[in-house]
């Protein structure tokens, strides 16, 4: 049986590699190299069929003929030549079944598979197709198909008139793309502008770049989140300096409250309406240890609205502005401020400067009158308080009545006073004739019977910070509360 299948693949080399059957294609010499058909070792030999055969039959040379003949005369009984070729199958074999369809001889396989062609080459070669059910089913390939597909791969055939007609026609009608790709410096300035000529279309940017950036600002979330919100930061921005620039216009310019006027919290409103409407009178408030003034709940009840203010609260009350003066002496004038018994113990008796040469030491006082800028002397009228000044400042004598009275007996006490004060405690002789004695004009005056002694201690207040007196009868009730919480805290502001 072996030695039959061999017999059968050389049959078939000698035939493909005869002188007679050499096959026109000049790629395949020499001969030697051509591989042997190769087919199924128990298959029959099919018979030559002309309509079904791309190939000429097979005509074995007179070598192979004779050597048949040979093996038939030898002494092991077999079959003859003739049945050979007849493909009559051995007699001690099983016989197999027939193949489904003839099969020829065909090449080898294992140089397709390298090529990966597989069944697909078998079907392009034989021109059917594997789906199409009115064709005939495919055949394997031969040698000379074998070669054809190969000749085909490496020298495809020219294009046909009509083909390059109708790809003439479509590059007409059809738009081509030119992309320009810059790879220098200049890329990174690169604009997403197309520049239309025609039927040209000229990108500045890869299709891919484009794809890319549209596909990343579709997909990032965050992205989208940030421009959001820079755009809603920069509209509140503008909304802001709009604003700003519009305030000025719409809301009235506020004013800012000299320190005299500022408000009290709501802590010294609850301390001054504790101090006024309390039950014991007797309870002491306040008490001045420098002065040695005691402030009773009975003696601060004057500070209430329609009560005439009494020594102990303007006497303190005028302490605690000296007290001011020498803690910020850079904001306020050097002052000296007589108490409410000055004037009475210097009128005691007719004119008797002996009384008071004694208050005013500089052992006593750190200063002498002289040195000071202004003098404040209040004057008690039996139930009416006025206010005299002697201003070494401006070289005047003041008189302020928040009535509107004037007293030149008053003033001419005080000129005489200060001569005889310069002169007892420095020495010299004071020439007060050329100063002025005035009553002072456009004064904030009381519209009640009951605020004399409020005005006089703003009077003092004013000039002590060199302000001009600008309230009026309609502060009386903040003067009130103010100056009975600098009183209960002991410290005018």
């Amino acid at each position: 049986m072996g030695a039959l299948t061999d017999s059968r693949k050389r049959l078939s080399a000698d035939h493909c590699l005869s002188a007679d059957h050499r096959l026109p294609y000049p790629s395949l010499s020499p001969p030697s190299l051509i591989p042997p058909f190769k087919r199924a070792k128990l298959s029959p030999i099919p018979e030559h069929d002309p309509s079904t055969s791309d190939f000429p039959p097979i005509r074995p040379s007179p070598q192979i003929i004779h050597s048949a003949a040979a093996a038939s005369t030898s002494s092991t009984p077999g079959p003859s030549p003739s049945s050979i070729t007849a493909s009559t199958p051995l007699p001690h074999r099983r016989r197999l079944p027939p193949p489904p369809f003839q099969r020829s001889i065909h090449g080898p396989q294992r140089i397709l598979r390298v090529f990966q062609l597989g069944g697909a080459a078998r079907a392009y070669a034989t021109g059917h197709s594997w789906f199409s059910p009115q064709s005939p089913p495919p055949r394997p390939l031969g040698l000379q198909q074998y070669v054809e597909l190969v000749n085909s791969v490496t020298h495809p055939s020219p294009p046909t008139p009509a083909a390059i007609t109708n790809a003439t026609r479509q590059a007409e009608v059809a738009p081509f793309e030119v992309v320009a790709i810059e790879e220098d410096e200049d890329e990174r300035k690169q604009q997403n502008e197309e520049e239309v000529m025609g039927s040209v279309v000229v990108r500045r940017v890869p299709p891919y770049k484009e794809l890319y950036e549209a596909s990343r600002q579709k997909r990032d979330a965050k992205l989208k989140t940030l421009e959001f919100e820079v755009r809603l930061t920069e509209q509140g921005r503008l909304s802001l300096e709009r604003l700003a620039e519009a305030l000025p216009r719409i809301t009235p310019k506020k004013e800012e409250v000299p320190e005299p006027f500022v408000p009290l919290t709501d802590e010294d409103e609850e301390m001054v309406r504790q101090a006024l409407h309390g039950k014991n009178r007797h309870e002491r408030l306040a008490v001045h240890e420098p002065s040695n003034i005691v402030i009773t709940r009975e003696i601060m009840q004057c500070l209430n609205n329609q009560e005439w203010l009494n020594d102990e609260a303007i006497n303190l009350y005028l302490d605690l502005l000296k007290e001011r003066e020498l803690r910020e002496p850079c904001r306020f004038l050097k002052c000296h401020f007589f108490n409410t018994f000055f004037y009475k113990k210097l009128i005691s008796s007719g004119y008797d400067y002996k009384a008071v040469r004694r208050w005013t030491t500089k052992r006593k006082l750190g200063y002498s009158l002289i040195d000071c800028d202004k003098i404040f002397v209040p004057i008690h009228k039996e139930v009416h308080w006025c206010l005299a000044v002697i201003n070494i400042r401006d070289k005047k004598f003041q008189y302020l009545d928040s009535l509107g009275g004037m007293d030149m007996k008053v003033l001419n006490v005080l000129a005489k006073y200060i001569v005889d004060e310069v002169k007892d405690k420095s020495g010299q002789q004071m020439d007060v004739l050329s100063w002025k004695q005035e009553g002072v004009k456009n004064l904030p005056l009381q519209e009640n019977g009951w605020d004399c002694g409020m005005f006089m201690l703003k009077y003092i207040d004013f000039y002590s910070r060199d302000m001009d007196l600008i309230f009026g009868q309609k502060q009386m009730h903040y003067f009130r509360r103010r100056t009975a919480k600098e009183i209960l805290s002991l410290r005018a502001e």
